[in-house]
């Protein structure tokens, strides 16, 4: 099934896998219309969750960023870091694992946009950076948060005050990125992960996800203790008592897991 709106192409595909693409010209800029709708695609996965989901630009570009035709004075900058952060935090909010595939440039908010994602696999020609420094401005996209958590305060500070972009080798060794791929197979590969992941136990996906990022905003005690909590209600799960039953019979990985 897929919802078509031209700028943001929504894609559910029978091996549970959601592909959302950006499709705003060349250069897939994030006007307020395209992170409206972006925003609007990621609710829907919200409220009906597929297996896994995959984030990429149509063409030969992530996203170049924000639309700076639409930069003005604070009053226009509040709009735009406020349409950002609605449209990347409900990304981030998708309670499946988000894969990013990183085609081309990703700069600015392109960047921040794979930032808010789960995982990023980038082509082997890809580029990512935040360029703002350049236009004597800061990221507004969550890209000084996100950033920071990802690569650590220190590298993620000498990126955003140089808005040097980084090549694809150096974002895998930095951590930018999880992994690269010939670019020509890029999307295929993350397909493939994220159809592997769709036929997994998504529901303990989703608790991994909740546990490293909740935890991440809290202290160490704090979020050792939620991880008390969620490892306890994942054994509620279908899928716990699956694996576990399938592991003392056949040993490990040979579980046949519901989603549920």
């Amino acid at each position: 099934m897929t919802n078509n709106d031209d700028l943001v192409v929504l894609t559910r595909r029978d091996d549970g896998v959601a592909l959302v693409e950006l499709a705003n010209g060349k250069a897939n800029t994030l006007s307020r219309d395209v992170l409206a709708r972006l925003a609007g695609a990621a609710e829907a996965l919200i409220e009906d969750p597929p297996g896994a989901v995959v984030i990429t630009g149509r063409g030969r570009m992530f996203a170049a960023g924000a639309e700076i035709a639409e930069f003005g004075g604070p009053e226009e900058a509040e709009e735009i870091t406020a349409a950002f952060h609605g449209a990347l935090d409900a990304v981030a909010a998708i309670p499946r694992v988000v894969i990013a595939a990183v085609n081309g440039f990703a700069l600015g908010g392109g960047c921040e946009l794979a930032l808010a994602c789960d995982l990023r696999i980038a082509a082997d020609n890809a580029r990512l950076g935040q360029p703002e420094i350049l236009l004597g401005i800061i990221p507004g996209g969550g890209g000084t948060q996100r950033l920071a958590r990802l690569v650590g305060p220190g590298r993620a500070k000498e990126l955003m005050v140089t808005g040097r972009q980084v090549r694809a080798e150096e974002a895998l060794n930095i951590g930018l990125v999880e992994r690269v791929v010939p670019a020509d197979d890029l999307l295929e590969e993350a397909l493939t992960q994220a159809a592997a992941l769709a036929a997994g136990p998504v529901v303990a996906q989703h608790l991994v996800k909740r546990a490293v990022d909740e935890g991440l905003e809290s202290s160490l005690d704090d979020g050792l203790m939620l991880e008390r909590t969620l490892f306890r209600d994942v054994f509620t799960t279908e899928d716990a008592r699956i694996g576990v039953a399938s592991f003392l019979e056949h040993g490990p990985g040979k579980a046949d897991f519901l989603g549920h």
